[in-house]
């Protein structure tokens, strides 16, 4: 029901940011879908309780970014701070199952693809002041992606599988962020965008087991 009730809240609050229904709806909206998730991850992985610990740290800090990025201008910085350390709390729950850089592949994959996607493409429009936090961001963000994709190398296991999908769709979502507000724009970017954020939450929170291992 709490997964059902984050898509049903997603939606109301992609429907308001594309103005089909009243703009005060985004503000209670959006925080509200995430607040659900983290809600659905409670209970998860008690057998995984480091684990468990910094994925809510990262949930939590995801929220925060959530609630600073409902104001695009003022919030930005602020909102990639906050993801930021999301991502670092995301990186330390996906390192306890394998050590972090246990497989240096898909961190280098990663790599490649978002340095063609800054030189290539986004770096004349980023604004000087924001070229640094960006880059930084972007290393962390590949850095987390990677690691759940190394999991998933290493174990071949659901959970795994679950891990390195939920951070290739955060990988994806936030390049969408950088297309849209930096390189022109993505058509229907709210939809992209936050659908893909709130998957990736909840493969992430996935890869945490219900019941202890077998």
């Amino acid at each position: 029901m709490l997964l059902l009730l984050a898509a049903v809240l997603g939606l109301v609050f992609v429907a308001a940011d594309l103005a089909w229904l009243p703009d005060v709806l985004r503000f209670a909206a959006k925080p509200a879908a995430t607040l659900a998730l983290i809600a659905w991850a409670w209970p998860r992985g008690a057998f995984q309780p480091l684990q468990r610990r910094w994925l809510r740290v990262g949930l939590l800090f995801s929220l925060g970014g959530d609630v600073a990025l409902l104001w695009p201008q003022q919030g930005f910085l602020p909102g990639l701070v906050s993801f930021l350390l999301a991502h670092l709390a995301f990186i330390r729950s996906l390192s306890i199952q394998v050590r972090f850089g246990a497989r240096l592949e898909p961190l280098l994959g990663y790599a490649a693809l978002a340095g063609v996607l800054l030189g290539g493409i986004l770096w004349p429009g980023l604004p000087a002041d924001l070229r640094v936090p960006v880059l930084v961001y972007v290393a962390v963000l590949v850095a987390m992606a990677g690691q759940g994709a190394a999991w998933w190398l290493q174990a071949r296991s659901r959970a795994a599988a679950y891990a390195a999908l939920g951070g290739a769709a955060f990988l994806v979502s936030d390049s969408l962020i950088a297309l849209d507000r930096f390189a022109g724009g993505v058509p229907l970017a709210t939809v992209w965008i936050h659908s893909l954020y709130w998957l990736s939450l909840a493969l992430m929170i996935s890869a945490l087991p219900r019941t202890a291992p077998r």
